[in-house]
This record gives C-alpha cells, structure tokens and sequence, in this order.
C-alpha cells in the first residue's frame, strides 16, 4: 500500500524504458487497484502491471473486492494470489487461493501463487509439510496445462520486511522441493515448466546469490523495489554477473 497515483506515475516514467527487453527478464509490478489503469496505460514494452490480489467470482455483493473481470478489462496480465499478508489480514485460505487459481485461468491471468511458512514452523523443521501443504491445496483441480503457465511465489514469513534473508542455497532448497512435490502431482515436465521465485528481503546485494541458485527462476520483491534505481539494480542484475 505504496504511493500516490502522482508518486506511480513519476515511478513508471524512471523506469519503464530502462527495463531490460521481456527475452531477458520478465518485468511486472504489482500496484494497488486504483492506479492499474494508469500504470497499463504508460507500462512500455518490457513492463506488465498485476493486481495485488482479486475475488474469485466474476461479480455480487462483495464490497470492496476487486473482479476479475475488472482486472482483465484494465489490461492487467498477472495477479498476485494468497500472498501471506493477505492470508494473515484478510483470513484468506488454500481453498480460497484454489478458487482464484481457476478464476485466473478462466480471466486469462497469470497467477503468481504465494506460499511460505512462519519462522515457529522453520524451527519445527515442518516447512516442507506445511509448504508441501499449501501447494497442493492450491493446485488442487488445475490441470498440468495451466500449471505449466502459473508461476508460485516462496516467500518464508520470517524474512519478509524483516531485514533477515533466508540464505540463498537454503530458498532453492525449499523450492527444490516444491518442484519435486509438483512432479508427483503431475510429471517432469510439469515441475520443469512452473517457473518459482524467491521472495524476503531481496535487495540489489543479494540478487546474484539469489538467481544463481538451479531452482530459483526469479524474485518476488517488497521494499526494496519501491525506489526506481533499486527498482532498475535488481532487474538489470544479469548486466553484471
């Protein structure tokens, strides 16, 4: 819940024709409902607006909610679902994140799903269960073909705004797991295909050490992208390495 519509557009302008071409990196910010129209409107070609979250019916008495039919008619490709403040606010749960799974597809948005565990369940060593968990509830009725095309979000609880980073090697490890859970859900080619990213606490000097790692095909990032040059450092990272 960041920045004016003034303060969207002057972020937009800084950065939406300094951002690699879509071959290299896939570029999209999620703004608040009431700027999307106006970000679509001046996103360029290398940059795609998402909502931050969305119902899963297409319309009725849900005040405040946001459609997705509303979200399609704005021009937005992507929306970002259960991400864990949503869960944690909003009581919004795996079945919920199902529904707008499917309500997505339907849309033709790409769903970017989040999942992650709090540092209570890290300690307890019971992260692969509890993630295993969310993904598959999340996944459940959504056939290979559209999973294929989702991309899923790991963002450990414990490392989101919190300055503590949840070291690079052990990220793709969880995430490692959430692929291998994916390929006895579905196959090989399936795991392969969903593209996962790593989000808490990314920032410009951790974002090598991050997309170096086999599983981890991206980031999912908060605070540190709200400036237009940290913005630019972590996506023009691959100039560097």
């Amino acid at each position: 819940m960041h920045k004016t519509r003034d303060e969207a557009l002057e972020f937009i302008f800084d950065v939406n024709r300094r951002l690699p071409n879509t071959s290299v990196v896939e570029t999209a910010i999620f703004a608040q409902a009431p700027h999307l129209r106006s970000l679509v409107k001046r996103q360029g070609d290398f940059l795609r607006i998402g909502a931050q979250t969305m119902h899963y019916e297409d319309q009725g008495a849900f005040t405040g909610e946001i459609s997705p039919v509303v979200i399609q008619s704005l021009g937005c490709k992507y929306v970002l679902l259960g991400h864990s403040e949503r869960r944690e606010f909003n009581n919004e749960t795996n079945e919920d994140v199902n529904l707008k799974i499917q309500a997505a597809f339907r849309h033709n948005l790409k769903p970017i799903v989040c999942v992650g565990e709090s540092l209570a369940t890290r300690d307890a060593n019971q992260t692969e269960s509890f993630v295993g968990n969310q993904v598959t509830e999340a996944l459940q009725g959504i056939p290979s073909a559209q999973v294929k095309e989702l991309v899923i979000a790991y963002e450990p609880i414990w490392a989101i705004g919190t300055g503590k980073t949840c070291e690079p090697d052990m990220a793709n490890a969880t995430i490692a797991q959430i692929r291998t859970l994916i390929a006895s859900l579905y196959d090989a080619v399936t795991a392969e295909s969903v593209r996962i990213l790593y989000g808490g606490s990314v920032k410009p000097s951790n974002i090598k050490a991050i997309m170096a790692q086999s599983d981890i095909d991206g980031a999912l990032v908060g605070g540190a992208s709200l400036e237009a040059k940290s913005f630019l450092s972590l996506v023009q990272f691959h100039d560097n390495v």
